[in-house]
Order: C-alpha cells, then structure tokens, then sequence
C-alpha cells in the first residue's frame, strides 16, 4: 500500500468512525475486546500478533504482525432497565415505577492499519471507541407533586438519560530489540461527546436540598465536547517458539472539562479516562490450538465523576462532589482459537470482571447502569485468498442486577424511595474484512 493510498483510507476511517462510535458498557465502560479477532477470543490479545489493532491491545505486537489493513463494524445490542419499588412517594404517593431503555441498536466501527517498516520496525494506527454512559428512558412516569405521570423516573421533566461516546485515535510505534522481543508505544489522541437528560432534580430544583455547584450546567444543554491526549505503552517477548508473553500500561488521561456539564461531573467537568494495564500469555498448545490469557486493571477510581461514591457530603460539580461511586475492577480474559482448516480459523471465549456499581450507588446509575460481568464469545475468520479475509465475532452477556436504596430516602426523607434494582444485558455481533499486503 502506497503512503498516499494509506493516509486516504485513514482519512475515510476517521470520518466513518467519527459520528458512529456508540456508548458501549462491557468491562464498566471499556470494550470487552478490540479487533474483531480478540472479541471472538474474549478480548484476549496482549500477547498475539494476528491483528492490526496493537495500538489497543499492545502496541509492541506492531513488531510482528507484518502488513494488514483490517476495517470492521460491531453491531452492539444492551438492554438497560431499572426498576423501584416500595416508596412513600416525593410530595405525593408512591413513585414505584419499571422502565427499559429505548435505543438498544448502535454501530460501533474499527479500523486497524499496520505496516513492516523493516524487519525491526513495525508503525500503525488504530482507529476504535470505548463508551458506556448511555440509556434513553421515557418521561411522564410518576409524580413528584406536580401530578400524576408528570416527570420522569428520576423526579426532572422530560425523557431521561445520558449519552456518552469516546473516539481513540491511537499511531503506533513499535521496534524489536532482537529476534524475540519488542517494545511498543501508541500516543491516544481522545475525543468525547457527552448529554445529559432529565436530571433537572439535581439541578437545585424547588422541593429538593441543594445538589450542584453550577446550576444551570447540570441537565440538558445539549452535547458537550472533550479532548486529550495520552499513550499506551508496550512490550511483547516470544519466550520460545510456543509461548508469547506481552503487557501494556495506559496511565491516566487527563481529559479538558465539559463546560457544559460542570454541575454534574465532579471537579468542574472532569471526565478523565481511567489508568488501565494488561498482561497476558499466548500458548500454541498444539499446531493447530492456540489458548490466550489477559488480566486487565481498570483503575476507575483514579477518576473523581466516575469513583466519588453518590453519597458524598460535596455537592455535584465539587472536587469532592458525588459520583457514580465505580469501583477498580479487575477482569480475566481466555480464549482458544483452533486452525481448523487451511481456510477456517474458530474461536471461543470468556471474560469475567469485578462488577464496579455498589449497591450505595444505584440511584445515580440508573443512567449508567454499567453492571455487567460476564461474557461469552465466538467467532471465526475464513480466509478469501491469500491476501484477503473475513472475521466474524459475536458476544453474548447474560443479565446482571444491582439494588439498593433509593438517593429519594435520603433527600426526601426516609422511605420516600423504597429500594431500586438496575440492570443490563448485552449482546453483539461484528463483520470485519482484513487485508494482508
């Protein structure tokens, strides 16, 4: 591929995956996998080379994957609900309601790019989203004093929700230091679009205690921007002619605020993107069986909107103001891939992470009901030619709840909540079609 041909087709990336990247919540608010390879092996891929997507997984895998240009589309499906039960009401009877969230179809687009430079230089680019803050609820539920079926489940006007997405745009550099084993760094180019719905409750509203340090920059003003820049560094080693070992190690991302939205998130809008490292092993058990292991770190507390618990004394907007109240979480990624023709490659895999919603905090989860712990995955790739493929992935999610007491039990006195319970459900499926040259 020619440098001109490249920088068109990165250019045409970047357009597709702009306006398309979709809220996803799998590992909290990360992926479960990047390249559709590794969704099919449970997002194991630290220690692999078969991808072109080493600026998401490791960047020194780019060392060793050769030539390949890969360009895919994950049709992602969650299903989110919430329920509460049990309450004395907020200013008259009872605000019991169940609600599952509208918009469960998004089109989350990747593209991976890369290129042997020589036999010890690998560059590439990745092109993929993360996400997870999304959920779109009908309004005119309960009654929060001003009528019946008046506001929406969380006591504003109108529909309720949040829509967050992310854009990573990672080049890759990666160099071996001899025959087996390389480094690797990817610098993070990070774009954000954030909107909130239907939270005008903690907008200081009358008949509530006072919530945020910004009114007015709480609820509803539309989508808000955010931009930053961080790095990814790598290191992959071939012990022996069956045994890869690989990590990488993503520190914190310091991210510019939503403005916007500076009554809402703590720290006057901050939306850092969380410290996170992996490491992993791939084993060719076999000639024709390989099995792949991850643990990945996600460190959501390092970032005060997404780790203050809810329960915070600080008011919305406050370095110490409330938060989702997420938890680190530490997830384990297996998968097996088996060569089971000249042609066909099959794949299948697991991915259990730490649930990082508390029971404390189901109030302000509901828009962000990130709860999920388990995946199970499939996939394959038949190859067309020798230059050319096509990569299958689908994952599958069962239910997982949380519950606990309603925020109202605080704030509108005792019982006037009850209990609510939050849950999600997921599931996906992705095309991708890669190219070797």
């Amino acid at each position: 591929m020619s440098k001109k041909q490249f920088f068109r087709t990165t250019a045409i990336a970047l357009v597709v995956a702009g306006p398309l990247t979709a809220a996803m919540a799998t590992n909290g608010y990360f992926s479960h996998g990047y390249g559709m390879k590794a969704k099919g092996m449970g997002g194991a891929a630290v220690a692999t080379t078969d991808s072109a997507f080493a600026g998401a997984n490791n960047p020194a895998a780019a060392a060793f994957a050769g030539n390949r240009l890969e360009l895919g589309l994950d049709v992602f499906m969650p299903k989110r609900g919430y329920s509460r039960t049990g309450s004395a009401g907020v200013g008259a009877g009872s605000i019991d309601v169940a609600q599952d969230s509208d918009s469960n179809t998004f089109y989350v687009p990747e593209f991976g790019y890369n290129r042997a430079v020589s036999d010890t230089i690998g560059v590439g680019l990745a092109v993929y989203g993360n996400g997870g803050l999304n959920t779109e609820y009908a309004g005119g539920k309960i009654n929060c004093g001003a009528g019946a079926g008046t506001a929406n489940g969380m006591c504003g006007s109108g529909k309720l929700g949040v829509d967050m997405m992310q854009l990573v745009v990672a080049p890759t550099f990666a160099y071996k230091l001899n025959p087996s084993h390389s480094l690797g760094v990817s610098p993070l180019l990070v774009h954000q679009q954030f909107k909130a719905d239907g939270l005008q409750a903690f907008d200081n509203a009358a008949g509530f205690p006072a919530m945020t340090s910004a009114k007015g920059s709480v609820t509803n003003n539309g989508y808000d921007s955010s931009n930053g820049f961080g790095v990814r560094l790598g290191y992959l080693g071939k012990l022996s002619n069956t045994l890869n070992v690989g990590a990488s190690y993503s520190p914190k991302i310091s991210m510019s605020k939503f403005d916007k939205y500076k009554g809402l998130f703590a720290d006057g809008g901050n939306f850092d993107i969380p410290e996170n490292y992996s490491a992993g092993l791939a084993f060719q058990a076999t000639p024709a069986v390989l099995v792949a292991f991850d643990y990945s770190f996600i460190k959501y507390s390092g970032v005060p909107s997404v780790g203050n618990p809810s329960n915070n004394a600080g008011l919305l907007g406050t370095a110490n103001g409330k938060g989702f109240g997420w938890s680190d979480i530490n997830v384990y990624k297996l998968g097996i891939e088996w060569q089971q023709s000249g042609n066909l490659t099959m794949r299948a895999g697991v991915n259990v992470g730490d649930n990082p919603v508390k029971g404390r905090d189901v109030s302000f989860n509901i828009i962000a009901p990130g709860v999920i712990t388990t995946h199970y995955t499939l996939g394959g790739t038949y190859a067309l030619s020798k230059q050319s493929e096509v990569t299958l992935a689908y994952m599958y999610a069962p239910e997982n709840s949380v519950s606990g007491s309603s925020m109202f039990n605080s704030i509108a006195g005792a019982g006037a909540g009850g209990n609510e319970t939050i849950k999600m459900s997921q599931q996906s499926l992705g095309i991708q079609f890669g190219w070797k040259y």
